[in-house]
């Protein structure tokens, strides 16, 4: 019977081979995986184009509505009030009896002195009339009040003097002219048009604000104290290179501003730009210039590198 014995060499061949084997799948395997990974690092992003946009430039300011001129309606002798013909709120004409005020001489004598000549015909009652029209602002005294000479029984707010009077920051001072049309939006959204009519001829010492009175061009009513928001337009430009916000990216300072821009289906690069008027949702983009045909990352641009590669989908 023959032993059959395997030299050391041929061993060695054998496990060289396996050795190999399993070296060539792995790197093999790893390719396949840096593919994939490749494949899946690519970032989702929705693209825009440059538009030619008419951008407007503004500030807003609070303004508060108030009447500029108040009537005061007074009492012209010591006695007591007979009548009081109004209330809060009421919208009186010029003329229009308001109050009667019986002298506290007559309250105390009565008719005695009529009834010992009926000739004299002492009444010692005084009519009390509106000067001006408005509607009753403040009322100060009932019927069966005793009110002293020049006491104020009531106030009437002159309804065509109601403007709105808006705080301009003094810096601010050359974006409003005489005359020149405001746009009001009061609270719920509701605008109305406006014109600057004067202005005040002092500056709030603190704030340093001036009041700018804003008439309306509207019959509409609109209370008092109600504060409305007046934007002023500082520039405006036709035809100017925009972009969506989103698609405008900035360091934590915002002293840099950059856009991801496709060089094609796959790439993105980064593009410094300079900013101008923002308008909304647009903003103005000064330099560099670029082409209705370039294509901008406006979603999934946040935190891409320098150069990233991106998958483009529908947005």
């Amino acid at each position: 019977m023959k032993t059959f014995t395997f030299k050391y060499p041929l061993l060695k061949q054998i496990g060289f081979l396996l050795s190999l084997s399993v070296l060539l799948f792995s790197c093999h395997s790893k390719d396949a995986a840096d593919e994939d990974a490749k494949v899946v690092s690519k970032t989702p992003v929705t693209v825009t184009a440059v538009y030619d946009s008419t951008l407007t430039d503004y500030i807003e300011l609070n303004a508060t509505s108030t009447i500029l001129q108040k009537n005061f309606v007074k009492s012209n002798a010591n006695g007591y009030v007979v009548l009081a013909n109004t209330q809060l709120g009421q919208n009186v004409s010029k003329g229009q009896l308001l109050f009667t005020v019986k002298t506290k001489e007559a309250q105390a004598i009565g008719n005695s002195i009529n009834v010992l000549d009926t000739t004299f015909k002492f009444s010692g009652v005084n009519k009390i009339k509106a000067a001006a029209p408005g509607y009753i602002s403040q009322l100060s005294h009932q019927k069966g009040d005793y009110v002293a000479d020049g006491e104020p029984l009531a106030v009437i707010s002159d309804r065509s003097s109601f403007v709105f009077l808006m705080q301009l920051p003094y810096e601010l001072r050359q974006f409003v002219k005489m005359g020149q049309n405001v746009d009001l939006t009061l609270p719920g959204g509701t605008k109305i048009g406006a014109t600057v009519s004067s202005f005040m001829p002092t500056v709030d010492t603190v704030a340093q604000t001036q009041g700018v009175v804003l008439r309306i061009n509207s019959n509409q009513q609109i209370p008092e104290n109600l504060v409305a928001r007046a934007r002023i337009i500082k520039s405006t430009k036709t035809n100017t290179v925009s972009l969506p916000k989103s698609a405008i990216l900035a360091n934590e300072t915002q002293t840099e501003f950059w856009i991801m821009k496709l060089l094609n289906d796959s790439t993105a690069v980064k593009i410094p730009v300079k900013e101008g008027i923002k308008s909304g949702d647009r903003i103005e983009i000064v330099s560099p210039a670029f082409t209705k045909q370039d294509r901008i990352v406006v979603t999934g641009n946040y935190g891409l590198p320098d150069t990233a590669k991106v998958k483009i989908i529908k947005p």
